[in-house]
């Protein structure tokens, strides 16, 4: 299997109060294709910090990131741009869906921004929201689903341009323990099922247990 993202002697550092605070201190990490990662710490061990980093969210960083074979680590803002939408996905421990759109358009939306056509957008989200359980949802505005629902919908949102590499940042850290093991559930069958890489920060040694791999991120440090 080739490696869709490939980190190597990933720094940050920030200054604050006159001192210089390192948050990644030379982190190598590589996620082949079609593998689900979780990157287990403590709150506060840097794990936001990286997938800010390997999203491209952010800048200030040290080292090389690869994605998809690209090195995309010092591109310009509109090929960071490009990388995030042609080959990432993202899910946050806050769904963040558009509360004016129904579940259904909250992911035909990126499909659209994309390039897709309505038609095909609308197949496709009918697909992946069918697949995670909502196909009597689809219709329904974020403020009249659950948690749960509203979290399905931005797992399917996140797959939903077949994005090389998934990125989750505490993806059910704001569920009840049974809802959170039922959407990660789904959430990794549906990975797997597209055949997509994924890498997920979590703090969560139970939910970590069911990935394919687990690299544990202290202070600053994968060990």
């Amino acid at each position: 299997m080739s490696d869709v993202l490939a980190v190597t002697d990933l720094r940050r550092a920030y200054s604050q109060g006159g001192l210089t605070i390192h948050v990644l201190r030379g982190v190598n990490l590589s996620v082949a294709r079609g593998e689900i990662v979780a990157l287990l710490g403590p709150s506060g061990s840097g794990k936001s910090t990286m997938l800010q980093a390997v999203g491209l969210l952010e800048g200030g960083f040290e080292g090389s990131i690869r994605i998809a074979g690209e090195e995309a680590a010092q591109l310009d803002n509109d090929g960071r741009t490009r990388v995030r939408r042609d080959s990432l996905g993202f899910v946050y421990q806050f769904h963040h869906l558009l509360p004016d759109f129904t579940a259904e358009e909250n992911v035909v939306l990126p499909q659209i921004i994309h390039g897709a056509t309505r038609a095909e957008a609308d197949a496709r989200a009918k697909s992946l929201l069918t697949t995670l359980g909502l196909s009597h949802r689809l219709d329904h505005r974020p403020s009249k689903l659950s948690g749960g629902e509203q979290q399905r919908v931005a797992v399917a949102r996140a797959l939903a341009n077949r994005p090389a590499l998934v990125l989750a940042d505490e993806p059910t850290g704001n569920l009840d323990e049974a809802t959170a093991d039922i959407v990660l559930v789904e959430f990794l069958r549906l990975v797997r099922g597209e055949g997509s890489a994924a890498l997920i920060a979590t703090h969560n040694e139970r939910l970590a247990a069911r990935m394919d791999r687990v690299v544990r991120l202290h202070d600053g440090v994968l060990g």
